[in-house]
């Protein structure tokens, strides 16, 4: 399963992302990862929870997301839940098409190991790929 929300600069999207994480720490038997493009959270996440400074390990593609992602689930088949603030800060690209690309990507692997997905996107829900919608 994958989430997207989306929304402009001040939206509230990382508050209802903490919130997320929050509920999911305490309903889900498995661990919960939330990552950020730099270490704007880590007072907020609940120490239950896995905060992961994206920023730290040179990410700038979806494709280097994606490898970051399979390699976290590698080293840890117990998580059940992954949380992406800022998807394109983290892939330090607004391609739309791109992150659609991502998405469904996302939703195949989830399918496949049991994970879910949230993910935030800083824009407005006009600025979704027909693709991108179904996540809304």
């Amino acid at each position: 399963m994958v989430r997207l929300i989306m929304g402009g600069n001040g939206a509230g999207k990382t508050k209802q992302l903490i919130d997320m994480v929050h509920k999911a720490v305490e309903s889900e038997s498995g661990s919960v990862v939330c990552i950020e493009p730099k270490a704007d959270m880590r007072y907020d996440i609940s120490y239950n929870a896995r905060l992961v400074n994206a920023g730290e390990y040179g990410l700038n593609s979806f494709e280097s997301l994606r490898g970051f992602l399979c390699g976290l689930y590698a080293g840890n088949y117990d998580i059940s839940h992954i949380f992406v603030d800022n998807l394109c800060k983290i892939a330090h690209s607004d391609d739309m098409a791109k992150a659609e690309q991502l998405l469904d990507w996302l939703d195949r692997f989830s399918e496949k190991n049991a994970i879910k997905f949230t993910v935030t996107v800083s824009a407005g829900e006009e600025a979704a790929t027909d693709g991108m919608k179904r996540y809304l």
